[in-house]
């Protein structure tokens, strides 16, 4: 029993002696920009490069059939809600006008990597906006809205469908009776 209370001991004094850094940074206040500016894009940067790879097929079969969703113009127009460095624009279809919106704006250096990358797109805007508050975004505006690993930290995740629905074209269907 002493020796299980000996090494929870010390497996506590190295978490803390590994999370001192983190403790430093908070109460100089330092730690809220740093991560947000620095840690946080450079960490998903890198997570995201290694996600791809294994998810690659999966997400091409997911957005194999956005073409389906054009306007009755043919234009396809996409919101993406919590853009990020932009690492599903490789599967939107030739010619997708895209509005990429994200709460933080230091992803500019990974987004604009990406777009130079995937110029069969059209960019019409990049907004810093949560997700639960789209109002530069005209309400019935765009055929599809993608939100691909963020609605596990928005403030509000009805807030946040809520405001996808609001967006998006209505769509009405006529079909011919035999």
């Amino acid at each position: 029993m002493p020796q299980a209370a000996a090494s929870i001991l010390l497996l506590r004094a190295c978490l803390a002696l590994l999370a001192w850094p983190v403790y430093l940074l908070s109460f100089l206040g330092m730690w809220e920009p740093f991560c947000r500016k620095v840690f946080f894009p450079f960490f998903l940067e890198m997570i995201g490069a290694a996600h791809e790879k294994k998810c690659k097929k999966h997400k091409e079969e997911l957005f194999r059939n956005l073409p389906d969703f054009r306007g009755p113009s043919g234009e396809l127009k996409l919101l993406e809600i919590g853009t990020g460095g932009g690492t599903n624009f490789q599967f939107y279809p030739e010619g997708c006008k895209v509005t990429c919106s994200d709460i933080n704006p230091h992803f500019q250096e990974s987004l604009s990597k990406n777009m130079k990358k995937n110029q069969h797109l059209h960019y019409e805007q990049l907004l810093v906006a949560a997700g639960e508050d789209l109002h530069q975004v005209p309400s019935g505006s765009v055929d599809v809205v993608v939100c691909t690993f963020v609605l596990c930290s928005v403030q509000s995740i009805s807030g946040t469908l809520r405001e996808a629905l609001r967006v998006l074209r209505p769509v009405s269907t006529c079909k011919n009776p035999p």
